[in-house]
């Protein structure tokens, strides 16, 4: 029996709320995790990349993505699927393929020199790149899921449904919504000194945040974290999980079941109203693997199972429904929380 692990959004490189795996207990858990499958999937958002130092970002995800590719060994296989903060590793690539771009496009890893050495730091595993998304099986597509801003107003992963006309399938290509991608910060911001740089970096978090529904900046105290993940709920539900089932049918996507993540809410899980997480008329069944980025304004005092605890996966195993897991339900905050950096 093979089985799959997909994980998205570690953010590796991170200034602001970093990934949880450049702290020793959350990777040696996910390396653990990663020995026990068949093959892994990265599903975008693999190394910060969209931040104003990536090269910083690079340095950092050097010896993790070693270490990941060392616990895969040279028998197994990992499938990396950028998403919108890696997605200068494809842009030129896919602006090159127009509308022969397809949903599981094979990307040439050569066709970028800082994807070639992502590439080589998973290696001795066998490295297939794949934009926007891939089949992992006739009936299961995965795919990072930022088209899914396009259809929601502001444009970003948190926001309301703008719109309601359904297009019919398959009459939205991969190219248009390559369109709506937005690029990393400005190149001149790089120039700035290092503590300009990275107060527009951190400004740029905050705003991230605060697009979130209906929620004023006093939002940001994380005593209020219960009420944000609460709201956050809500919005995922009513607006995040109807627009990336838009994506699916846009791009004429016939798969039973959809995995995404961008969002970084990981489900479903228990509790979860299953009805809630699938398309129109049942189809497909979504699933959202989570992230793996501490961020206290979500998880402030809370205790894991949760929705935002870092280290949520898909698993998918011959013969069983794909299922949402927490990897790092069993550590506390402390081992979880990157050291501040700067």
């Amino acid at each position: 029996m093979s089985s799959t692990l997909l994980i998205s959004d570690l953010h590796i490189g991170s200034r602001v709320h970093g990934s949880v795996l450049e702290q020793p207990a959350p990777l040696e858990r996910l390396l653990e995790a990663i020995r026990a499958h068949d093959r892994l999937v990265l599903l975008g958002d693999a190394v910060e990349l969209k931040e104003a130092r990536p090269s910083r970002a690079l340095e950092v995800a050097e010896p993790i993505l070693r270490a990941i590719g060392d616990a895969l060994g040279s028998g197994r296989e990992v499938v990396l699927v950028p998403g919108n903060h890696d997605h200068g590793l494809v842009r030129g690539w896919a602006l090159a393929q127009g509308e022969a771009l397809a949903v599981d496009s094979r990307v040439p890893v050569d066709s970028d020199a800082t994807l070639q050495r992502i590439a080589g730091w998973l290696a001795p595993a066998r490295v297939e790149v794949r934009y926007p998304g891939a089949w992992l099986s006739d009936h299961i597509w995965a795919t990072h899921g930022h088209y899914l801003d396009r259809h929601l107003l502001p444009v970003s992963s948190y926001g309301v449904i703008r719109g309601r006309r359904l297009l019919p399938a398959g009459t939205v290509p991969p190219s248009y919504h390559e369109r709506f991608v937005r690029p990393q910060l400005s190149p001149a911001v790089r120039w700035l000194p290092g503590p300009l740089a990275a107060a527009f970096e951190d400004l740029g978090e905050l705003l991230r945040v605060s697009t979130m529904p209906r929620v004023q900046r006093r939002i940001l105290d994380r005593r209020l974290a219960p009420l944000i993940s609460r709201l956050l709920g809500i919005q995922m539900r009513r607006h995040s999980l109807r627009a990336i089932a838009r994506v699916v049918r846009e791009l004429g996507v016939d798969a039973e079941v959809v995995i995404f993540g961008h969002v970084h809410r990981l489900g479903p899980l228990a509790g979860d109203d299953p009805g809630q997480w699938q398309g129109p008329g049942g189809a497909p069944r979504l699933l959202n693997t989570g992230s793996w980025r501490y961020e206290p304004v979500l998880i402030h005092n809370a205790r894991p199972p949760h929705p935002y605890w870092p280290g949520g996966a898909v698993v998918v195993e011959d013969g069983a429904e794909p299922r949402a897991v927490g990897l790092l339900d069993g550590l506390a905050a402390d081992q979880l929380h990157p050291p501040r950096v700067g």
